[in-house]
């Protein structure tokens, strides 16, 4: 009979809708449980049907500006993030790992053996002497690539890209894990966040205003932010993922405390996420605060809603599992300035927050072995290259 799965190949995306699943089982109960594999920080194999439906519009990506009073600048949906971030959660299907066996350098960097390059730096001295140096953490562009490792390459050359082989071996190895929270839990203080528990739940930290601001102005860090996320799920903790982009959300949008983020949270911090049902949630709830609401971009495809189905508009990702999620076409008015994504490639109702933040803080010891069992929101470098490391 021959080999049919060794005649197939894979088929590159080519427009927003074929990446991005998100409204493909809007039928799907959200309180689904999650599989054994979307816990996991590896993707398994996907099937020729699940890759096949993602045609390349160089114009997905540009802002389209109208002649017409009535309307405002016009955007779409980013194709070259979606197809990045579709590439990510379905562990980048046409990637081909080097014969050469694997040093694990990611690892014993963890493991306090060997320091990041070029700074000569280890990982003890970031977690220790670092923790509240700003100034360091912000302007230092070496150290991303090791603290978060991706099976993509980033701009440092140095760093080496993750393996199956090494990601497995991290994910069983306790002294790098509980590391890799800490490490967590440093950037997020930096960015005035604070981690609450085990279940990856998020606060404002006690330096969150200043930290906030400066977030608002430093938005090089959306690009760090969108490779945290992305490790998360590579190293199993797909469950920590959830919460910060839900906390994102909500301080870009119902807060505007963040009003510089809303763009980037859409575009890339929702797509990270594996599970098309807590992006659905996510979505929702971003769909309700978002204004003008008639300019939101990552609802479901506009036939579904008994309206056109509207022209390319182009999706901010993908999933492991579902067919198409365009957004309300390709009109909308552009709210928040261009990202830096952009580059590469309201109010304060306190009805939706999320809970808790008055939740006591826990040790980083109690929250070893977090993502793998796909508790509360475990449902699963975003983009092309500028200047600063994703």
């Amino acid at each position: 009979m021959g080999n049919l799965m060794g005649s197939w190949r894979y088929k590159e995306p080519s427009t927003v809708e074929e990446c991005d699943s998100t409204w493909g089982s809007d039928s799907e109960s959200d309180d689904t449980p999650v599989e054994a594999a979307e816990g996991s920080g590896i993707s398994g194999s996907v099937g020729p049907a699940e890759m096949g439906r993602c045609s390349v519009d160089p114009g997905d990506m540009s802002l389209q500006l109208s002649e017409s009073p009535q309307s405002a600048p016009k955007m779409k949906r980013s194709f070259y993030a979606a197809r990045d971030l579709y590439k990510y959660r379905h562990s980048y299907p046409n990637y081909k790992e080097s014969r050469q066996p694997s040093e694990f350098r990611n690892l014993r960097f963890y493991l306090n053996k060997i320091p990041l390059i070029p700074d000569g730096i280890y990982i003890e001295e970031i977690l220790t002497k670092w923790r509240g140096d700003y100034d360091k953490l912000e302007h230092n562009h070496n150290y991303i690539q090791w603290l978060f490792p991706l099976r993509e390459q980033g701009l440092n050359f140095y760093a080496q890209e993750l393996t199956q082989d090494e990601i497995k071996e991290f994910q069983t190895t306790r002294e790098a894990k509980r590391r890799f929270l800490a490490a967590y839990a440093l950037m997020l203080e930096f960015y005035g966040v604070r981690l609450l528990d085990k279940s990856g739940s998020v606060a404002r930290g006690p330096n969150w205003q200043d930290r906030f601001q400066h977030l608002n102005e430093s938005q090089h860090n959306y690009l760090r932010i969108t490779r945290i996320l992305k490790s998360l799920g590579e190293l199993g903790y797909e469950a920590l993922k959830g919460p910060l982009v839900r906390l994102m959300l909500e301080e870009s949008l119902l807060h505007a405390t963040l009003p510089n983020m809303q763009h980037s949270a859409l575009e890339y911090y929702v797509y990270t996420i594996r599970r098309p049902a807590t992006r659905r949630q996510l979505l929702r709830f971003a769909r309700q605060h978002y204004r003008p609401t008639h300019a939101f971009l990552w609802g479901p495809q506009p036939k579904r809603r008994g309206g056109a189905a509207g022209g390319g508009g182009g999706g901010g990702g993908d999933d492991d599992d579902d067919d198409d999620d365009g957004g309300a076409g390709n009109s909308g008015i552009r709210a928040p300035a261009p990202t830096p994504e952009h580059r590469r490639g309201a109010g304060d109702a306190g009805a939706d927050c999320m809970p808790p933040f008055s939740r006591p803080p826990s040790l980083l010891a109690g929250l070893e072995g977090v993502g793998e069992e796909g508790k509360g929101w475990d449902h699963g470098g975003g983009g092309g290259g500028v200047l600063f490391p994703h």
